[in-house]
């Protein structure tokens, strides 16, 4: 006899007709109407009423956790007395296990090395980005209280809190995923869960080229700046990849350089030995003991570093980073949002001003100016790929502007091909950056090639200047 029939045997009827079984090996169509989830939320229910405050106690080791899970599991099953087979209870186990020491509904999602975003509108909302798409899934957590379980025990892991007081916080998964989540009164709907996902391995700079968002040329000349220590900025708009290229950039700098990291939640996955990571920290129930990253930047100057990566500059911070950037600590990288190198620009002048500093307009533009060499720019183009769409040089001033030069520019004349994808690719300018002759002066050369001209003709222009 057919599991789904002896469930209606005992159960009654028609109200689990139609319906497939993820727990027998079949995908769920509609998980909200699973024949066995009246089995599973008895069970769950069970379990979290014994485990209690034991999920989210900092003080057990995970070992320690998963021997009390299993064990507590067994007798749960155990107690239902489920008309289920050896195979059926395993994967029933598998899923209650998922949803106490995992993340429930969307721990297959974060095991799928194709998924990069996760976006829980609500309990039974549940949307994914997978290879540049956002697609629903049929996935569903059982109640607005098990999502928040979920939400509980990813933010217990880091030390961060989530309540009534406290109603939204960043966290990260053990991985360093990004984790963002809201809760009620904030979020009207119910609690609201946002994880942004990171590959297992970083990703190379091989890895980039492959999928097309910068080409090899492009990628010379920034290993080129990270090495000859040029200041460098990576803007670009939400989910285009700058901490992935800024993970990227970082890997260019040498071994034997003392690296400090900054970072509201950690997320680069930096390979070198000597690597210090800071991370901020948010102010506890009566409103001390938060350290900005501003506090953290400030305390980096006296930590002796050869370089300075702050993850996001997003506030006052900006003004202590230019400030380094000008006193002697070259080759730092740092990220911001921005719609183009220009706003960026922009968007730092905004940004020192949110320091509480009185400064004219025109000194802040002279410190962008002085303190930032080269601006990558990202963007995620309409067929969901996410590419280098320009780098820039800061040449300067000219009056009271910041001026730039495009050394490279994506070719979107190019078009799309057959299932609208851009076929263009970043393409150079032809122009030769001033920053050159510094690099030279390191040990660091470029090939004239990789700006895009001749040899010959940069000679010429060489012997021209002179």
């Amino acid at each position: 006899m057919k599991l789904n029939e002896r469930l209606k045997q005992r159960d009654g009827g028609d109200k689990d007709r139609g319906l497939t079984s993820r727990l027998a090996g079949e995908e769920v169509t509609d998980p909200r109407a699973d024949p066995l989830s009246h089995i599973k939320t008895r069970a769950q229910a069970a379990l979290f009423a014994k485990l209690g405050s034991r999920l989210t106690d900092a003080s057990i080791s995970e070992e320690e956790l998963q021997l009390f899970v299993a064990e507590e599991l067994s007798r749960v099953i155990e107690d239902e007395q489920a008309p289920l087979t050896g195979d059926e209870r395993k994967h029933l186990a598998a899923q209650l296990r998922d949803d106490i020491l995992g993340y429930g509904p969307i721990q297959l999602f974060l095991d799928d090395p194709a998924v990069t975003e996760v976006m829980v509108n609500a309990a039974d909302t549940i949307y994914i980005e997978r290879s540049g798409r956002i697609e629903e899934t049929e996935m569903r957590f059982s109640s607005k209280a098990h999502l928040r379980r979920v939400i509980d025990r990813i933010v217990s892991q880091v030390g961060r809190r989530i309540d009534e007081s406290s109603p939204m916080v960043d966290a990260r998964l053990p991985d360093g995923s990004r984790v963002n989540a809201i809760i009620p009164p904030l979020s009207v709907d119910g609690p609201v869960l946002t994880i942004r996902l990171f590959a297992k391995d970083p990703f190379t700079a091989e890895d980039l080229i492959q999928l097309g968002t910068m080409t090899p040329l492009a990628t010379d000349l920034m290993r080129a700046g990270v090495e000859g220590r040029l200041n460098m900025i990576v803007s670009g708009g939400t989910g285009t990849g700058k901490t992935t290229l800024l993970n990227v950039l970082s890997s260019f700098i040498p071994e034997d350089q003392r690296i400090i990291t900054i970072e509201d939640a950690v997320e680069l996955q930096l390979q070198q030995k000597h690597t210090i990571r800071l991370e901020s920290r948010p102010p506890n129930v009566e409103g001390r003991g938060q350290v900005t990253i501003r506090d953290l930047v400030r305390n980096a100057l006296r930590m002796r570093p050869d370089r300075i990566i702050v993850g996001e500059a997003r506030g006052g911070e900006a003004l202590d980073m230019l400030q380094a950037m000008n006193t002697g600590h070259e080759g730092s990288l740092s990220t911001v949002h921005a719609n183009s190198p220009r706003d960026a620009v922009s968007r730092l002048e905004t940004m020192v001003l949110m320091a509480g500093v009185e400064l004219p307009d025109k000194a802040i533009r002279e410190q962008i100016a002085s303190a930032i060499d080269v601006i990558v720019h990202l963007s995620r183009l309409s067929d969901g790929s996410r590419k280098i769409t320009s780098i820039s040089e800061v040449t300067g001033m000219e009056g009271d502007v910041v001026t730039l030069q495009d050394i490279y520019v994506h070719d979107f004349g190019a078009g799309t091909d057959d299932d609208g994808r851009f076929v263009g690719t970043l393409q150079p300018t032809g122009i030769r950056p001033q920053f050159t002759d510094r690099l030279a002066e390191v040990g660091v050369t470029v090939p004239p090639e990789t700006f895009g001209a001749p040899e010959e003709a940069v000679t010429q222009l060489l012997k021209a200047r002179r």
